[in-house]
């Protein structure tokens, strides 16, 4: 009897239009400032190619421990299976730093909620290993750290102002 497989969905609300959100995650200068950013690393490439077919590498550098001044490269790569834009993005995924062994699928889904809001369903498909079922709330954390990131990097509110 075979184990289900691990799918982690996630959801964030933004205050920016569809065509907006889905151009941040296909868009170097965009993405880099979200797209698999931690607290403690810095994106040292982001390379993609927005085409079906095509693909992105993301490298962010980080400490080994807190406190060490040794890093280490965690290399994200994904390759484009669908492309809809502004509505959906499928791609293969795979962490290279972590020794995933094969690719995982993550879709992005963007609706839109008004003519400055949108909500964007990120569902990633990580198999039925145990590796999975072992990184299942990791994964979980990371993707909704980073949706927040978007809103934070790309889209803050502007409390209080005045125009």
């Amino acid at each position: 009897m075979s184990s289900p497989a691990v799918v982690v969905r996630v959801t964030h609300r933004y205050a920016a239009p569809a065509e907006r959100l889905f151009d941040a995650w296909i868009t170097p200068a965009q993405a880099s400032r979200f797209l698999f950013r931690t607290r403690t690393g810095n994106v040292m490439q982001c390379e993609i190619q927005p085409e079906v077919g095509g693909g992105f590498t993301v490298t962010d550098r980080r400490p080994a421990a807190e406190g060490d001044e040794s890093v280490f490269d965690v290399v994200h790569m994904g390759k484009y299976l669908v492309i809809e834009r502004p509505r959906k993005l499928v791609f293969e995924f795979s962490v290279l730093t972590f020794g995933n062994e094969s690719p995982t699928r993550v879709t992005v889904e963007v609706s839109p909620l008004g003519p400055q809001a949108s909500e964007l369903v990120l569902t990633h498909e990580m198999g039925a290993s145990e590796q999975a079922r072992m990184l299942e709330e990791t994964t979980r954390k990371g993707w909704v750290n980073m949706l927040a990131s978007i809103e934070r990097e790309l889209f803050p509110r502007r409390i209080g102002v005045q125009l």
